[in-house]
């Protein structure tokens, strides 16, 4: 039997990861019939049954878990090893897949991707935009970048920057319906309330030793950044979200931030990895790229 082990160990740890022998072809970009046949082969070839079978899919047995985490490990190794051969310090190859907040994504990755893919010509990259904590290892995402409190420990993770919450408005809302000067002055506007974790009607604001809890009255709830943005944008009341929601608006003055001597619990950006695995190489290339870009952009030294 003429096995390509590595291939094999990839096909197998795409079925535990992904559950399916269909889900894993579509992975590899190759029919089921096949990711079947390597799988049987491995067994054979290894004289180990490594999956059970059954109604409600496909489990690896004991000896496949162990398997599963030593032939996860030497495909890291040989994915470095191949890019360390390849000068990959300088430049990346292969596909890198992360996923991000869409409105996140849109105004502060997507315009400074060109960059990264051209110091990178031999790399192919897929970006995922969901606002939803989506599972990094049935998606096979390499790192992902997400705001707020990360609910679970167990992930891995690295925080990369941190951005005020403010209270945002248009400009020509506020000429129009006047401009709070404390955060009681709030219960007067309609506001547009980001009803995902992490957002809400109710907020704390601090001023030195002083605090002001407030309940806003809005009459719009939204679930997705991109309505905040919009809703605001089109007047419909004030907002608490993040600058990195509006920094292109505020930076042009079309929108502007509200009571600056008070404080909102600040918002953390993360690059999440996949539990168990060796974050890669293009992994941290990418983070670091991104921290150098936000960085950059919270000196003022480039548009975001």
């Amino acid at each position: 039997m003429n096995l390509d082990r590595l291939a094999a160990m990839e096909a197998f740890v795409v079925v535990v990861d992904t559950g399916s022998f269909s889900a894993a072809g579509r992975r590899l970009g190759v029919g089921q019939p096949a990711v079947s046949k390597t799988i049987a082969q491995l067994e054979e070839h290894l004289e180990v049954k490594l999956l059970a079978r059954s109604t409600r899919g496909l489990t690896p047995t004991e000896a496949g878990l162990n398997f599963y985490e030593r032939a996860r490990r030497a495909i890291e190794e040989a994915d470095e090893a191949e890019l360390a051969a390849r000068a990959a310090g300088s430049s990346l190859a292969g596909k890198l897949r992360f996923c991000a907040a869409v409105t996140f994504a849109r105004i502060h990755l997507m315009p400074r991707l060109p960059e990264f893919l051209a110091r990178h010509p031999s790399l192919q990259v897929d970006v995922v935009l969901d606002d939803r904590n989506i599972d990094l290892v049935q998606e096979g995402i390499d790192v992902a970048l997400r705001m707020g409190e990360l609910s679970d420990s167990t992930l891995r993770a690295r925080k990369i920057a941190t951005a005020r919450r403010v209270v945002v408005a248009t400009s020509s809302y506020l000429e129009r319906v006047g401009k709070p000067e404390s955060p009681n002055d709030l219960l007067a506007h309609e506001a547009v309330i980001y009803s995902q974790a992490g957002g809400g009607a109710e907020w704390t604001f601090r001023r030195g030793d002083a605090e002001n809890a407030v309940t806003l009255n809005g009459r719009l709830h939204v679930t997705a950044a991109e309505g905040v943005r919009a809703a605001v944008l089109a007047d419909a009341g004030l907002a608490i979200a993040s600058e990195w929601m509006f920094t292109p608006e505020i930076a042009s003055g079309r929108v502007r931030t509200i009571l600056d001597d008070w404080e909102l619990p600040a918002i953390d950006l993360w690059a999440v990895f996949p539990a168990g695995r060796t974050a890669t190489t293009k992994a941290r290339t990418f983070v670091s790229f991104i921290e150098d870009v936000l960085q950059a952009g919270s000196s003022g030294k480039t548009a975001a």
